[in-house]
């Protein structure tokens, strides 16, 4: 496949955008034309041959604008291989393990007839906004769990099944 790649997201902090680049940055390094949005944003999805979304676990939740998002555009994205993550475990749980991906995901990829998920690790820093993160961080739970060669290996298997 030569066509075009979304990869989009849903973040309260940044950490779930960060993952979406480095997805999209490996998707590009293997060749493919890829382009990174907040799901917010994305406007349509048909002018994409796959799409890749991603969600930040919030309370064993994901976050609001991905589930919007998969609502919005669930009829085009039904006609193209979706691929969906999770980031948000503020603990090493996520590189010890395969973790299942929240009731909401699961739906999604039954749905969807997604083509994969994976849980990445979450990171909340210091600076972070609200204060529930910032009693998180306060209470020595915080940090950064996200295991960025884990994010590249998957999304470069996400490119070798798009090349077949």
């Amino acid at each position: 496949m030569t066509g075009r790649v979304l990869v989009t997201y849903g973040t309260k902090h940044g950490s779930t955008a960060h993952i979406a680049e480095s997805i999209a940055d490996t998707l590009r390094e293997e060749g493919l034309t890829v382009e990174t949005m907040r799901a917010a944003s994305v406007p349509f999805v048909s002018r994409y041959d796959a799409v890749v979304v991603g969600g930040g676990l919030y309370a064993g939740r994901w976050h609001r604008d991905a589930r919007t998002f998969i609502r919005r555009h669930h009829d085009d994205l039904a006609e193209r291989p979706v691929w969906l993550f999770s980031s948000g475990p503020l603990d090493a749980s996520a590189a010890e393990r395969n973790l299942p991906p929240v009731r909401t995901v699961r739906r999604v990829m039954r749905d969807l007839h997604a083509r994969g998920h994976v849980t990445f690790g979450g990171c909340l820093e210091e600076d972070a906004d609200g204060w529930p993160a910032r009693r998180i961080v306060r209470a020595g739970r915080g940090g950064d769990f996200r295991d960025f060669d884990a994010v590249r290996a998957w999304a470069s298997g996400i490119a070798a099944e798009l090349k077949e």
